[in-house]
């Protein structure tokens, strides 16, 4: 496969970032129009086809719920002005909220309204899916400063029958081995949380489409939790075929990258990440599973336990502005997500060059220097390291060592151990393994 990384990296950094404030207005929820507009807008970027589940579907122990939508949402004070308002930011009503027209009091609208007392300015982002109820959420600074002894409020929402939504999209490849992407896309103005995995995921099966690679490649767009577990029992047949995944969420933050391992610990997906972070130069962390997070926690569940990780910056819960509306476009930055685009690019680079290999000249070094793969000084323009990659990847490809184990062997970057494979193939001193072509 031709090498993915694009030389304009900057000009796809503009792009995503582009997108990212396209989309940020909307106000998405696990069903309903702002779902469906999103997908429509990725439309205009790749082929995505847009599904719709029922309300009322049963999904292994989960339901898919009834459709939400809303048209406005306001809190009046006695003069008639909005003093909360859906125009505004659609973060001041809680997601979910049943639709309500009624005057109350100051007493009793307070058991109604959420805000962050330690951060006065801004709104939090609060959720009613699966419990019938309402809400406003306001910055503490407005909290406080609802004095009158009552107030106009309204939501002019609907919960009926309807349907779930969830975007997919594949990239065919070689095989029908997959690779899984997912994020979900249900948030409301919330950018890193949602938008920024939303638009590298689009850019990254744009890059893709590009090519013809070996794994298949499934992009999924889906509903938080919801949307996954939907997928998976629509598809449990063919759930087997992804071989390695990947849950994209949280990547335009300025904080390093963190990578959550799969449920296994140890699968290709698990050590190619750990691999490209630590030979990237810059600080990274890895943790292990835990059955808390994003949707890696329904491709990890035990029926599954499909090796999907999760690569972010910084992870969910894990910085201040995580579900409020400092989640904004000054938050994520385009050099940030490029960053995260960058690594994202060099996992699936080694994803399809890890192959298994023979070398057929296995008794003693073959002379590389008659072949024109060294230079006339040994090592020629590329140097020493580059001759040792070719002399680990001769010894170690006895037909059971990946490209990856004799990276990590050699304690050399992934690529450069790649680049060795490809010049000793062309130069008919490698084969590779018959169940390995694609």
């Amino acid at each position: 496969m031709q090498p993915l990384l694009p030389g304009d990296l900057e000009h796809i950094g503009a792009d995503m970032y582009g997108l990212i404030a396209r989309l940020y207005p909307i106000c998405r929820s696990i069903t309903g129009e702002g779902f469906r507009s999103t997908m429509r807008i990725l439309q205009e970027f790749i082929p995505l086809a847009i599904n719709e589940v029922p309300s009322g579907t049963k999904v292994f122990d989960w339901t898919v719920p009834k459709e939400w939508n809303i048209r406005d949402a306001y809190v009046k004070n006695l003069r008639g002005e909005r003093v909360v308002s859906f125009n505004e930011s659609n973060l001041h009503v809680v997601n979910y909220s049943t639709p309500v027209k009624a005057r109350l009091s100051r007493d009793e609208l307070q058991r109604h309204l959420f805000s962050i007392p330690e951060h006065p300015k801004w709104i939090p982002y609060r959720t009613s899916y699966y419990k019938e109820s309402w809400g406003f959420c306001v910055s503490h600074e407005v909290l406080e400063s609802l004095n009158e002894p009552e107030y106009e409020v309204c939501i002019d929402s609907s919960l009926a029958n309807g349907s779930l939504t969830y975007g997919e999209y594949l990239v065919p490849g070689k095989t029908d081995r997959e690779v899984l992407i997912s994020c979900h896309s249900c948030h409301p103005s919330l950018c890193n949380d949602n938008l920024s995995g939303i638009a590298l995921s689009v850019f990254l099966a744009r890059c893709l489409n590009q090519t013809r690679p070996r794994y298949s490649y499934r992009f999924l767009f889906v509903p938080g939790t919801i949307g996954s577990i939907t997928w998976l029992a629509l598809n449990e047949q063919h759930a087997s075929r992804i071989a390695h995944g990947l849950v994209v969420a949280c990547v335009g933050d300025p904080g390093q990258m963190n990578y959550k391992q799969s449920r296994r610990g140890n699968a290709e997906i698990d050590r190619v990440v750990e691999h490209v972070l630590k030979h990237s130069g810059k600080p990274y962390k890895i943790s292990r599973f835990v059955p808390y997070g994003y949707d890696e926690r329904q491709y990890c569940s035990p029926g599954f336990n499909l090796p999907v990780g999760s690569l972010t910056r910084t992870p969910n819960g894990q910085y201040p502005e995580y579900h409020t509306s400092a989640d904004n476009l000054e938050f994520v930055r385009p050099e940030h997500i490029v960053d995260s685009f960058k690594t994202y690019l060099e996992i699936v680079e080694a994803l399809e060059a890890n192959g298994i290999y023979y070398n057929l000249n296995p008794k003693c070094e073959p002379q590389l220097g008659r072949r024109g793969i060294y230079g006339s000084v040994g090592g020629g323009e590329r140097g020493h390291g580059f001759e040792m990659a070719l002399l680990w990847v001769l010894n170690l490809a006895d037909g059971h060592a990946s490209t990856l184990d004799i990276a990590e062997k050699a304690e050399m970057p992934f690529h450069t151990i790649a680049e060795a494979t490809e010049i000793l193939l062309k130069h008919r001193l490698l084969e590779m393994r018959e169940d390995e072509a694609g």
